[in-house]
């Protein structure tokens, strides 16, 4: 597994160190788009390596069994996961983007009256899910660091935007809540106002179609509701 670790280290390891620590360095020798081109560059490398490290690392003997209950609580929890990443494209204040401040405005509204971070938490269910259906060292490893980042990552966003956006980033925090469905347990907000949409549902949905019909193309088993197909 040794590989692996080290890959998955690097991989999230120059995610935090360039987004934070090393970023206004690296903007200031680099400029804006020298930066994103660095970036994304050790990204896809150290992606890479991930990969070629997860396929050779040895597969282990799963913790549980594989039985239909865990993979259809999987396969709801990686259609949720679709959903919000879906609806995280569009409108979404967090991300860098022209105009963030004027939308950090606006009510909070279907996937970000669950979550102001919901591509990060559609990225944490897709950890949840591949360690419920493959619960194995490898995977653990795996969708662990993915989780980890993807996490971390949302508390790391949420004190850049502080700094960048000041007091329309301090109201859309006061609007919205950070874990998924807080504000609708405390009575801050109405469960009518999570509803994503139609146009979210229907492409959180071919999202999660496409991507379990492609799992065994990528290496996975046969996922989602092609499992009972």
């Amino acid at each position: 597994m040794t590989p692996l670790i080290l890959s998955l280290i690097a991989f999230v390891g120059t995610h935090f160190i360039m987004s934070h620590p090393l970023r206004t360095a690296m903007v200031k020798t680099l400029g804006e788009k020298g930066f994103a081109l660095a970036y994304s560059f050790v990204s896809l490398v150290t992606f890479i390596w991930v990969i070629f490290a997860f396929r050779a690392a040895p597969q282990t003997l799963p913790l549980w069994d594989d039985r239909d209950a865990i993979w259809w609580a999987a396969t709801v929890l990686m259609l949720m996961g679709s959903i919000l990443f879906a609806g995280s494209l569009v409108g979404n204040p967090a991300l860098p983007q022209p105009g963030a401040d004027q939308l950090a405005n606006n009510a909070p509204r279907g996937v970000f009256a669950i979550t102001r971070h919901p591509m990060m938490w559609g990225f944490a269910l897709w950890s949840a899910t591949h360690i419920l259906a493959s619960p194995q060292e490898r995977v653990f490893w795996l969708a662990g660091a993915m989780a980890f980042l993807a996490l971390g990552g949302a508390m790391g966003q949420d004190k850049k935007k502080a700094v960048l956006m000041g007091d329309a980033w301090s109201g859309w925090v006061a609007r919205t809540s950070f874990m998924p469905f807080v504000n609708q347990l405390r009575g801050l907000a109405t469960w009518q106002s999570a509803w994503p949409g139609r146009t979210t549902l229907l492409a959180g949905t071919v999202l999660w179609l496409v991507a379990s019909w492609a799992h065994p193309w990528l290496g996975g088993p046969i996922a989602g509701l092609w499992r009972w197909l």
